[in-house]
């Protein structure tokens, strides 16, 4: 059984992730509407792996005993002025969600719930690769930015992106 602290707060990182999968989902349109489909693609998958992430709280809730809350969820930002602009806001989106599940593993300790604890260490993980592949592409984007060759060339890249197991894209 959960105690009422982690399952709050489990609960309030399960509605983040529901926020970041549409925040992405914002992302992958903007994209479209400017005809990079390559990075609308790789956006599309990024909202499948947030769903992911946020189905995982919430079968880890249920089976820990725990009530799931689902929350409303914040509409997203729908422009951005470049490119370069929509990937520094989705580095700084995941480096936040990074310090949510790093109060969250701080929690699990504070309340000694090593199964929680255990849960955490796979986001942990994760978040590390989050935040390197887009703070990647940043610092590539930050390269080809006025060239508009060298930005049509990773928009393809990044459209080659392969669903994550467990995603939905395509389905």
């Amino acid at each position: 059984m959960m105690k009422q602290k982690i399952e709050d707060a489990f609960n309030a990182h399960l509605n983040a992730e529901a926020f970041s999968a549409y925040l992405y989902m914002s992302m992958s349109a903007y994209f479209q509407s400017i005809n990079m489909k390559g990075m609308g693609h790789w956006m599309r998958l990024q909202a499948d792996e947030e769903t992911m992430h946020q189905m995982k709280f919430f079968d880890y809730i249920l089976a820990r005993g725990g009530k799931v809350v689902l929350d409303q969820i914040n509409a997203p930002q729908t422009e951005w002025e470049s490119p370069l602009a929509a990937f520094e806001a989705a580095l700084a989106h995941e480096e936040m969600i990074s310090d949510k599940i790093n109060k969250l593993v701080d929690l699990s300790l504070e309340e000694s719930d090593h199964a929680s604890n255990a849960f955490l260490q796979w986001f942990v993980t994760e978040q590390v690769e989050e935040e390197e592949s887009v703070s990647e592409i940043v610092d590539q984007l930050k390269i080809v930015e006025k060239d508009g060759g060298a930005l049509f060339m990773l928009d393809r890249e990044l459209g080659q992106r392969a669903a994550a197991a467990g995603t939905t894209e395509g389905a």
